[in-house]
C-alpha cells in the first residue's frame, strides 16, 4: 500500500494466512511497520529515525523466539498497536470518531 492509502486491512494482512510461514508473516509485518513509520513521519526528521529505531529494536529483541504461539502474540501486540495508532490518527481527523473516543476514554476513566 502506499502512505496515502495505508488501512487497517493491509495491516493486519501483514499477519498472513494461518498456513502462512512464520517468518514470513512476521517480516510481512516488519515491513508494514515501516511504512507506517513513513506514513507519520516521512523523511529523516528526529521523530521518524525516533519511531524506525524502535521498530527495528523491538523486532530485534524477538528474532530468536521459536515458540510459536509466543510469536503469534508477538505478531497480535505489533498489529493491535498499529490498529490504535491509526484509529488514533483516524480520530484527531474525524471530529465525530475524536469526540466518541474522548467519551469512550473519560468513561473508562470514571469507571476505574
Amino acid at each position: 500500500p502506499s502512505r496515502s492509502t495505508m488501512n487497517p486491512s493491509s495491516v493486519a494482512s501483514a499477519a498472513g494466512a494461518a498456513g502462512g510461514s512464520l517468518q514470513r508473516s512476521s517480516l510481512q509485518l516488519y515491513r508494514d511497520c515501516l511504512r507506517l513509520v513513513n506514513h507519520v513521519a516521512p523523511g529523516s526528521s528526529p521523530k521518524a529515525i525516533a519511531l524506525r529505531n524502535l521498530v527495528r529494536s523491538e523486532f530485534h529483541k524477538s528474532k530468536d523466539v521459536k515458540d510459536e504461539i509466543q510469536v503469534e502474540q508477538l505478531k497480535n501486540n505489533a498489529i493491535r498497536a498499529l490498529s490504535n495508532y491509526m484509529l488514533y490518527e483516524s480520530g484527531s481527523k474525524d471530529s465525530k470518531l475524536g469526540t466518541a473516543m474522548n467519551k469512550f476514554n473519560d468513561d473508562v476513566r470514571r469507571d476505574s
